[in-house]
């Protein structure tokens, strides 16, 4: 049986993050995003690697799919960021039914068409950024979208809004030139710049009612997503590689605290992975924050310990280290709920460090 490092779509992730991705990172970071970067992901398959085979996809175990991008994040945060936000709309197609899964699942399983998302102002409630209206057998959105990735890559986006009801709507809506939306100038982000996250306005925006994917109430969307949000995201364990090759690269001393660290990491990447293969998905949530605000403080450590390692040079913007040390500031809050963000708070607020048992 083919072991699950071996299997050619994290072989083939590894051979893009190794000589295409790596390289260019400097660069992105700097210029902005290349459209190679996303042509490559586009023919390489791992855009579809989790989605059923029958609707194009590859069908990878969940290990296979996380460890696909913790890899592309290893190679560049940016463009992992941005495919990033391909990942949980093909997600959410899979498990649903109806006509949004049969028109849009194999455009993108193929990477015909690439996704953003547009819901995590859900998380705001009570107040409520985005409001979904029934209106001419379809829904209107109105309201502002304040964080949207990938605009001007990426095809289609998937949005949220919440109803008189306060059932959370979720629809495909286009990213062009579309009546009722509008988008800011990109925002300057301190990492991650170059992936075209601006604000959208919402004034009308109507969608279909074959375009809507799901209706939930938002208490059961809330319990979903805070389970979620309590796994650590591979792209810690992937800039946190990235950094310790930089610190390995830097010297005797250097490479043996990058040692250290990596055995610690090592440990804690194991318990996390564990604890998110668990089939319920809210088992052990408390635990699983625990390790994730472990992750980012061995995250900030690491690279933290790369931009010493390298001293004043690395303060320079052609530094690897001061880019992956920005990343690692961007990570902290990457898909923060406010339970997360109330225990790392805590945990800052008393010095301790959330404790990874052996």
């Amino acid at each position: 049986m083919e072991g699950e490092q071996d299997h050619p779509l994290l072989v083939r992730a590894r051979r893009l993050s190794t000589d295409l991705l790596a390289p260019a990172a400097q660069r992105v970071d700097r210029d902005g995003l290349p459209a190679a970067h996303l042509d490559a992901l586009r023919t390489s398959g791992l855009l579809g690697a989790s989605a059923p085979q029958t609707y194009g996809g590859s069908g990878v175990p969940e290990a296979v799919a996380r460890d696909i991008q913790e890899t592309l994040a290893t190679g560049c945060c940016t463009t992992w960021f941005v495919q990033a936000q391909h990942q949980s709309p093909l997600r959410l197609l899979a498990a649903s039914d109806g006509p949004a899964k049969e028109r849009l699942l194999p455009e993108l399983a193929s990477g015909r068409l690439l996704a953003g998302v547009a819901y995590a102002h859900v998380r705001s409630f009570p107040r409520v950024p985005v409001r979904a209206t029934a209106e001419r057998g379809g829904w209107r959105f109105d309201g502002t979208v304040p964080w949207y990735t990938g605009w001007g890559l990426n095809d289609v986006m998937l949005l949220a809004g919440i109803d008189a009801d306060d059932e959370v709507v979720l629809a495909f809506a286009g990213t062009g030139e579309e009546r009722g939306l509008r988008a800011s100038e990109p925002l300057r982000l301190v990492a991650v710049s170059s992936s075209r996250t601006v604000s959208l306005r919402l004034d009308g925006l109507w969608v279909p009612p074959e375009s809507v994917v799901l209706r939930t109430p938002r208490e059961r969307w809330a319990g979903t997503d805070l389970a979620h949000a309590a796994n650590v995201s591979p792209a810690v364990f992937g800039v946190a590689e990235a950094a310790l090759r930089v610190l390995e690269e830097t010297g005797t001393e250097a490479a043996m605290t990058a040692h250290g660290l990596r055995t610690e990491l090592a440990t804690v990447r194991r318990q996390a992975y564990a604890l998110a293969d668990h089939p319920a998905p809210d088992h052990g949530v408390p635990e699983r924050t625990a390790l994730r605000l472990r992750a980012l403080d061995l995250l900030r450590t690491v690279t933290t310990a790369a931009v010493v390692a390298g001293g004043g040079r690395t303060t320079g913007l052609d530094h690897p280290a001061q880019r992956l040390a920005r990343e690692s500031l961007f990570l902290l809050v990457q898909g923060q709920t406010a339970p997360v963000r109330r225990a790392h708070l805590a945990s800052l607020a008393s010095g301790s460090k959330p404790a990874a048992s052996s």
